[in-house]
């Protein structure tokens, strides 16, 4: 499992104008916690060039990919090149700012030439993708990338599922993003007004998919 995190203090900027830096640092640190703790028992990796994120992951149980100077997609493509080079034959990411997030390992079980893709509500982005490791996979992450993600699996000769998930699918960029949608249990009392915080992240998946795992 491989998680890309940019720095804390950097997080989240488009959220400046409902929360303060530290909040955005604060949620941003919590919805990475939660995609970790998710992502058992996979080996996880952080992806990341701050060190206040690497010593942050060491501290719940994740291994650090040092990548300076790379953006989202050089960085995920250097991490996936060193894990192929340790033996991995497939590698999942995730994007860290999913606070539903639920069950990645299942999205590791897969046909050796299968990429699987869970794309944000908008069908836009691509929040988790599974892929081979050594499948000259080119990774191309940003606006519409899951389309483009879809174009490269099938240029590769890749099979390609889409994945269908509430839980997955469910990001958070924008100030709207921040209030829980319908259909998802939220267990914290903490919960003001229905809004998503640092302080009560701990919430249940949707009851229909909480249902087809039972």
């Amino acid at each position: 499992m491989l998680i890309p995190v940019k720095a804390f203090s950097q997080a989240k900027l488009r959220l400046a104008s409902v929360l303060s830096n530290l909040e955005r640092a604060e949620l941003a640190r919590a919805m990475a916690g939660i995609v970790v703790s998710s992502s058992a028992p996979l080996p996880t990796f952080v992806v990341c060039e701050d060190e206040e994120v690497a010593s942050w992951a060491e501290s719940v149980g994740a291994k650090v990919q040092w990548t300076p100077g790379r953006d989202l997609n050089g960085a995920v493509q250097e991490a996936v090149d060193r894990l192929q080079a340790q033996g991995m034959h497939r590698v999942v990411v995730c994007h860290a700012d999913l606070p539903f997030a639920r069950n990645l390992a299942a999205l590791a079980l897969a046909d050796p030439t299968e990429v699987i893709l869970v794309a944000d509500r908008r069908s836009q982005g691509t929040n988790v993708i599974s892929v081979p490791t050594g499948c000259g996979f080119t990774f191309s992450y940003g606006a519409g990338s899951f389309a483009r993600h879809q174009q490269e699996a099938t240029a590769q000769g890749l099979s390609l599922r889409v994945e269908q998930s509430a839980s997955l699918s469910w990001d958070v960029d924008e100030p709207e993003d921040l209030q829980v949608p319908d259909g998802f249990e939220v267990s914290s009392p903490l919960l003001a007004q229905g809004r998503i915080s640092a302080g009560n992240l701990s919430l249940a998946p949707p009851q229909t998919e909480r249902q087809q795992t039972e």
